[in-house]
This record gives structure tokens, sequence and C-alpha cells, in this order.
């Protein structure tokens, strides 16, 4: 089959011959690994790791492309773990970079379970966390780290680890690394490895940026390609491209994913995954959500429910569409059109994977059917858009998981029974009795209870009032609350007091002065200024005769100045 060639291609009855027939003993895995993976139910090595496994356990550099779902993981990571030797502090011996959180997750859960058979430490570095535990694991000692290239330079920047001594560098989906460029990264880290490295490299495409990076950066490769494009979007899964409406893509999308156990749903954008999610919501349905700004304990948290089976729906965004191997989805739903066919790929191969079946349905509205049509030419899917026919999803009843809180419609306010405002009986916060309520309809002025049979307030000493003694109330303004014997502005109704009617001071009688006397104020008693009668009048301000002190008398004429203004004041 020349597999060890530098350069193979393998069509679909190798792909066949190849899954069904070697075992990982046969491609020299060590004993302790056919074990574990026998334990785990693995016997037969997919096509991708039937190709490459004998080159990387060799030490050779690989280039392999293989559509995504097609077992990469175990491809490099059974040689990785098999050749790393330990590492010293901040120095890790194999370096694993991967474009996607949940993808460096996965593989550090993968390789964490390979390693506990060699005594191989495993952790991972990406970003959305803290750098403690990060930092702590680097400080304890870490063989294989498994990293974003993002984190991974700012832990270089921080001084936490060097690269010098990596032995093994694996670029997993390289084609994504280029997609979200993330490339200027990835060759700054790669120039910091020693150059006696070896370099396996996996990604869905050879082309572009991936291929200036295999130019670059491996030495003589040996290259295997699974050129297989109906295994590239799902040999065992069936495609469905349905005409539709803006309007109705919810309760369509509703529909399709409630006759499934596990659905997985893909929007474009980070706003329509949460609408999406909240009008799931409201069926009935247990949907997770998974994009860009959710928060990593929350994009893991919603990822291990939907692995679980204790969510029925994962919603997400094309981050969702890489790096999430869960068995057994059923279906996948393009709510918004992907990107381009690599898109397509991948969120599609979400389902279908390693043999088994899966559904893929495509909601295609009247803007977006040109993309779709030419999108299906270049996969070979046809070009024929239909009109949705769920019999075919399944013939069992829809399938609701959480039944028991289905979503009921608010009433609308015209639907609601007209009721008084006062109908409900009011209890106060002193913990009173509520009044008893009347009904408006039955309400009438002989059903009031008339003021002067009223009982007095419990607990009260003040006697019930007497309509005798009630004050007669004038009839107009402010009067009504006068006291008796006075108006309602003041006392004016009393008669003014003269003052010549006051009484006298303690210690003499009181006699009223004469305008212009001052007696304890005069000449005689040793006062040494002018009286005001001999001093001169103002200018301008003539001062009748006879006139005594005090400012009530003065009188101005002509403009005044702004001090003469205050001093009138």
């Amino acid at each position: 089959m020349g597999l060890s060639s530098p350069s193979s291609v393998l069509d679909a009855p190798t792909y066949l011959e190849l899954f069904l027939s070697i075992t990982f003993a046969e491609l020299g895995v060590a004993e302790d690994f056919v074990r574990g993976l026998h334990a785990r139910g693995i016997d037969h090595a997919f096509p991708i790791q039937s190709a490459t496994l004998a080159d990387a356990l060799a030490g050779h550099d690989v280039c392999g492309r293989a559509p995504t779902g097609s077992g990469k993981t175990l491809a490099f990571g059974i040689p990785v773990v098999t050749r790393v030797g330990h590492a010293s502090s901040r120095r890790p011996k194999a370096l694993i970079l991967a474009p996607t959180r949940e993808l460096a997750a996965q593989i550090c859960e993968e390789l964490t379970q390979l390693g506990s058979l060699r005594d191989c430490r495993v952790a991972s570095f990406y970003g959305g966390v803290g750098f403690g535990p990060q930092l702590d694991a680097l400080r304890r000692g870490v063989d294989i780290a498994v990293a974003c290239p993002g984190r991974l330079a700012d832990l270089i920047d921080r001084g936490a680890l060097r690269l010098n001594e990596v032995e093994i560098v694996v670029v997993d989906e390289a084609d994504r690394m280029a997609d979200m460029g993330f490339m200027p990264i990835v060759r700054e880290l790669l120039d910091q490895v020693s150059s006696s490295r070896q370099t396996l490299l996996f990604s869905a495409t050879l082309d572009g940026d991936v291929k200036e990076l295999i130019r670059r950066y491996q030495n003589n490769p040996k290259r295997y390609e699974i050129d297989s494009k109906e295994d590239a979007i799902g040999e065992s899964a069936t495609h469905y491209f349905w005409r539709t409406d803006s309007s109705e893509r919810v309760a369509l999308a509703t529909r399709i994913v409630s006759v499934h156990k596990a659905a997985m749903v893909f929007c474009r954008t980070k706003r329509g995954v949460d609408r999406l999610v909240k009008h799931l919501k409201m069926s009935g349905l247990d949907v997770g959500a998974i994009h860009g700004d959710r928060s990593q304990a929350q994009r893991d948290q919603a990822l291990e429910a939907f692995k679980s089976q204790r969510l029925q729906v994962l919603v997400g965004t094309d981050v969702a569409a890489r790096g999430i191997h869960v068995d057994g989805v059923d279906c996948v739903v393009h709510f918004d059109p992907p990107e381009d066919e690599k898109a397509y790929v991948h969120r599609s191969g979400r389902t279908g994977r390693a043999g088994a079946g899966g559904t893929v349905v495509s909601l295609v509205t009247r803007e977006h059917q040109g993309f779709i049509k030419k999108l299906q030419s270049r996969l070979n899917l046809g070009t024929s858009i239909e009109e949705p026919n769920e019999r075919i999803l399944s013939a069992d009843p829809i399938y609701v998981k959480n039944a028991t809180r289905p979503h009921t419609p608010s009433r609308s306010r015209d639907d609601r029974p007209s009721r008084p405002r006062n109908d409900r009986p009011y209890r106060a916060r002193t913990g009173r009795p509520a009044r008893a309520a009347i009904d408006r309809d039955d309400w009438s002025p002989e059903a009031r209870v008339a003021r002067d049979d009223r009982p007095g307030r419990t607990g009260s000493d003040r006697p019930s009032r007497n309509p005798d003694l009630r004050p007669s109330r004038p009839s107009e303004g402010n009067a009504a609350r006068a006291p008796q014997g006075r108006n309602a502005y003041g006392n004016d109704g009393r008669p003014p007091r003269a003052r010549t009617e006051r009484p006298a001071r303690a210690g003499g009688e009181w006699t009223p002065r004469a305008p212009g006397s001052n007696p304890k104020r005069s000449s005689e008693s040793g006062r040494t200024n002018p009286s005001r009668d001999s001093r001169p009048a103002k200018l301008g301000a003539p001062r009748p005769n006879g006139s005594g002190g005090g400012r009530s008398q003065r009188t101005f004429t002509g403009a005044k100045p702004r001090d003469a203004r205050r001093t009138a004041r």
C-alpha cells in the first residue's frame, strides 16, 4: 500500500481495509498502550493512525491530512507519550499547539490517560483562566505541554517557561490556526524550539500558510493524506438543505432538535447564539451555549453537561466546530450558513464520526440560496434545496427531555379577567387585621358606616368625637382651618392694642418719648459727639427740621451709588 513512502494518498477502499484489519500491536505500539486502549474498547486503528504511527514512533517528521473526527489525537499522542523524556522545572520536553481552548483541553485529557501508563506529566495552558495553577504546574515540571499560542506566548514573556529543551513539537489543526491569524505567533514559538526536534503536523488542508509551515519547520517529512471527500463531510451522515423563511427558522430548528437526543446547532454570531438558546429553553429543552463571550468555566460546564447527556442541545459559534469530540451526536443544524466549505465540513463533522450515523440539516433563507448552491457544488452534495420534510427525520414522537416544564405563553392584557383595584384585603405592616373588602358592584351609600357611629381607635385614650362640640366651619378658603376667634390670616380679628397702653417697665413708669429727644444721649451727659440735630445735612439729602435720628427718617433724592444703596437698606 506504500505507507512508508514520503507521500501517500489513501482512497476509500484502502480506508475500509485499514480500518477493519490493522491493530495497534501490528503497528508497533507498546504492549502497555495496547492493553490500555483495549480496556477502553479501542482495538483497531483508524486510517490516519495506521498511516502515521510507524514513522512517528521511529522519530521521523510526519505531515498528515485527515478530516475532523478521524482519530488524529491518538495518531500523534501515542508517539509523543512513548518518546518523551522527563522534564525539569519550567522546561517541557514536548509541545502540542492547538487553536482553541476546547481542543487543547480534549487533547490534554486524552494524553493524560495515556501518560498515566508511563508516569508522564501532562498539563494544558490556554486563556480564559487564571495564571496561578498553570504557573504552579510549570514550577513542578511538565513533560508534555498542550497550549494555545496566545497563552503560551504570555507565559514566555513572564519568564515562566523556556522552549529550548523541547524535543517533540505537534501542530494540530494547522489550517484553523491560519484562519484565526495565529501563524505569526506559531512561527515565533517554533523558532525558540531546538533545531533537532521532531515535528508532527496534522491538518484538514495542506495548502497556503500550512504549506509554508511545512517547508520551513519540517525536515523531509513523511506525508499522508486521506483523500475522501465523502468521509470529509461525514460518509455515514445524511445532508438536507431546507428552504425556510427568516421568521420561521427558530420554530423549525426547535422541531428538528426536539426529535433527537443529542443535537448541535451552529450560529454565526454570539448574540444569535444567546437569542436561540433563550427560545429553545422556552420550549422546554435543556440547552447549553458555547461562544467567545462566555468564560472558560461556563464553556467547560456546558460541554461536560452535553457529554454526560444532561443537556439535549448545544448551541455555539464556529468555536464549537473544532476540538469537540462527543460520541452519539445525532444531528447538526446549520442555523446560519457557514463561512465557507471548510466551516461546513468541520461543523458537520460533529456527527457521523467514525462510521456512526448522523443527520445534517441546513436552514436556507432566500438571501443565502446562491451561496449554498455554490457550497453544494464544491462538496459534491448536489444543488437541490427542498421544502422542509420533518417526517423523514424520525418516526418517533417529539422528544423533549425536560417535559415537566414546558413553556406556556403569557396571556395578553385583553385576555386577563378584569378586577377592581381594591378587591384584595390589605394587611398593614403593623399586623392589624385587614379591612373587609367591598365589591365595587355592590357598593351603595347606605353601606358606608356613619362617621358618628364609628367606634374609637383600639388602644387609644382619646374619647370619641362628639358632633355637638365641633366648631362651625366657614365655607370659604383657609377660614375652615382657622381657630375660634381668629380669621385665616392671623390675629387681624382682634382689636389692635395701642403702644401707649403697654405696661410700665420694672423700676419706673414709662412715658412716650417725644420725637427727636433722647435724654440718655444728650450733650449734658458727657457725650463727645455732636448731636444729630446739629450735624450738617448731606449734599443732596435735605433733612427736615426738627427730625431726630433714625434710619427710617432719612430721605435721599437722585441717583444713589452702590454704597449708598447698601447704607439705606
